[in-house]
C-alpha cells in the first residue's frame, strides 16, 4: 500500500473515531436533559404512559369529534388536554428513539475508525528493494 494512501486511511480512521466519541458523549448528555425535562415521568415509563393516554384520547375523540366536525360543539378541556399530552409524549418517544439511534451511530463510527486506523498502520508499505 502506498504511504500516502496509508496516511489518508489512518487520518480517516482517527476522524471517524473522534466523531464517534463525540456522538456518544453528546447522546449521553441529551438523554440526561430529556430525562430532566420529563420528570417526574421516567424515560422507561414514557411508552406505557403514551399508550394509556392514546387509548383515553381515542375514546374521547370517538365521542366528541363528530359534534366538533359538525360545528355543534367545541372540544372539551379534557379532550384538548389528552390531545396535547399525546402529542408531547409522542415527541418524547421520538427523542428517546433518536438519541438511541445516534448513540448506536457513534458506536459504529468508533468501530469503523478503529478498523481504518488499524488497517492503515498494519498495511504493508512498498518494499524498498
Amino acid at each position: 500500500m502506498n504511504n500516502a494512501i496509508r496516511i489518508i486511511v489512518i487520518i480517516l480512521g482517527i476522524a471517524s473515531l473522534v466523531f464517534g466519541i463525540i456522538l456518544v458523549v453528546q447522546t449521553g448528555s441529551g438523554k440526561q436533559q430529556l430525562a430532566d425535562e420529563l420528570k417526574p415521568l421516567a424515560l422507561a415509563d414514557v411508552e406505557a404512559r403514551y399508550d394509556q393516554v392514546t387509548a383515553n384520547q381515542e375514546k374521547m375523540m370517538a365521542a366528541e369529534e363528530p359534534n366538533i366536525q359538525a360545528g355543534k360543539a367545541a372540544p372539551s378541556a379534557m379532550y384538548t388536554y389528552l390531545t396535547v399530552q399525546r402529542t408531547s409524549l409522542g415527541l418524547a418517544r421520538t427523542n428517546i428513539g433518536l438519541t438511541g439511534f445516534i448513540q448506536m451511530a457513534g458506536y459504529v463510527n468508533i468501530l469503523i475508525g478503529l478498523g481504518l486506523a488499524l488497517v492503515g498502520v498494519a498495511a504493508p508499505g512498498k518494499s524498498k528493494a
